[in-house]
C-alpha cells in the first residue's frame, strides 16, 4: 500500500481545526479553484487551493500530494474523489449509527430523505429562524436538506450516500468513537 505524503495529514489537521464544517469548507475552496468548471483540478489549481486553505507546505510537498491523488497520471484530479480520499476512514460502529439516523429520518423507507419524511421527524418549530418569523416551515426543511447536498445540486432530497458523506466529514472532528456516538445519539435521539 502506498504511503500517504505528510501533506495529506496536514490538510486533514487544517480541516479539523475548522470544526464540523472543515471538510465542507475544503470542498468549497477546491470547487472555487476549478476555474474551467470541469470538476477536475490541475496541479496549479490544486496548489492554489492548498495555500488559500491555509496549509503552508512547500511546492515540492504539493507536487508530491498531487501525484498521490492523481492515480491515473492524467495531470488532473477529480474534486469529488479528492474530498473522499482526504476524509479519514470511519469505524463500523460510526457507520451503523449514521445508518440508524438515516433510517429514522427516512420514514417512508424508500432510501431517500424528503421534505415529507422530515415533516414526521424534524422539529421545525425549534429552529431559530422559524421562531423569529424569518423562515417558513417549508424553508426550514429545505435548508436542512441542503446541508447534505453535494456539488451545488439542490434537489430537496438526501440519499444514503449524501448523508453518509456529510457525517464522514463530521466524524473527522471526533477522535474517539464514544464522542461521535454521544453526538449522534443526542442529535437524533437514537
Amino acid at each position: 500500500m502506498e504511503t500517504e505524503p505528510a501533506g495529506v495529514q496536514l490538510l486533514r489537521d487544517a480541516c479539523k481545526k475548522r470544526g464540523v464544517n472543515g471538510i465542507r469548507s475544503l470542498s468549497r475552496t477546491f470547487r472555487i479553484y476549478d476555474d474551467d468548471g470541469s470538476k477536475y483540478l490541475s496541479r496549479e489549481e490544486f496548489g492554489k487551493g492548498i495555500h488559500d486553505y491555509g496549509v503552508n507546505i512547500s511546492e515540492g510537498d504539493i507536487t508530491e500530494m498531487f501525484s498521490y491523488f492523481d492515480k491515473d497520471k492524467s495531470g488532473h484530479i477529480s474534486v469529488n474523489e479528492f474530498i473522499e480520499k482526504i476524509r479519514p476512514n470511519m469505524s463500523d460502529g460510526r457507520i451503523k449509527l449514521i445508518e440508524k439516523a438515516f433510517q429514522k429520518l427516512d420514514v417512508t423507507g424508500d432510501g431517500v430523505i424528503t421534505i415529507e419524511d422530515l415533516k414526521r421527524q424534524y422539529e421545525y418549530k425549534k429552529h431559530p429562524k422559524y421562531i423569529s418569523g424569518e423562515w417558513s416551515a417549508n424553508r426550514v426543511y429545505k435548508e436542512f436538506l441542503n446541508n447534505f447536498q453535494q456539488g451545488g445540486v439542490l434537489d430537496e432530497t438526501v440519499t444514503w450516500k449524501e448523508f453518509l458523506d456529510y457525517y464522514r466529514g463530521i466524524s473527522s472532528n471526533f477522535d474517539k468513537d464514544i464522542q461521535f456516538d454521544l453526538m449522534m445519539r443526542n442529535c437524533w435521539k437514537l
